[in-house]
């Protein structure tokens, strides 16, 4: 307000409230920014377990025991899939079994794991899947 009585604010009011305005607008330009970088990275990790889960369903058997399996999945992301025996069990005889079989039937398990991998803010992002899967006969390969 002037000393006259007039109504109004001076000069130096309106400077300081752009001041406080554009402080506050750069505050909120900056948690905008903030939001859309991890929503973006949140869409990335949702992408790369969505492909990691693709490559464990498609593991049908236990063929590529002792093997590891990687790969370029597109749009930044690699893939590696290895698969390992972790114990192999002989399986108990069913009364229906043939009583002449030599060898009991074996079962062993598998341990896989799925690695998805790809550059992301601040260096390089992975996420990574174990699961077991069950395979018949003796383990073969490593």
């Amino acid at each position: 307000m002037s000393r006259n009585g007039e109504g109004g604010f001076t000069l130096l009011e309106v400077l300081v409230a752009f001041v406080i305005a554009a402080l506050a607008l750069g505050i909120m330009f900056d948690a905008a920014i903030g939001g859309l970088r991890a929503t973006e990275s949140a869409n990335r990790y949702q992408e790369a377990l969505s492909l990691a889960r693709s490559h464990l369903a498609s593991i049908v058997s236990a063929g590529l025991a002792g093997r590891e399996v990687s790969g370029d999945d597109g749009h930044g992301f690699h893939f590696s899939v290895r698969i390992r025996p972790a114990g192999t069990a002989k399986l108990a005889r069913g009364t229906d079994a043939d009583p002449t079989q030599a060898v009991p039937p074996q079962a062993t398990l598998y341990a896989v794991t799925v690695t998805e991998s790809w550059k992301g803010d601040g260096g390089d992002k992975q996420i990574r899947l174990d699961s077991a899967r069950l395979g018949s006969g003796p383990a073969k390969g490593g």
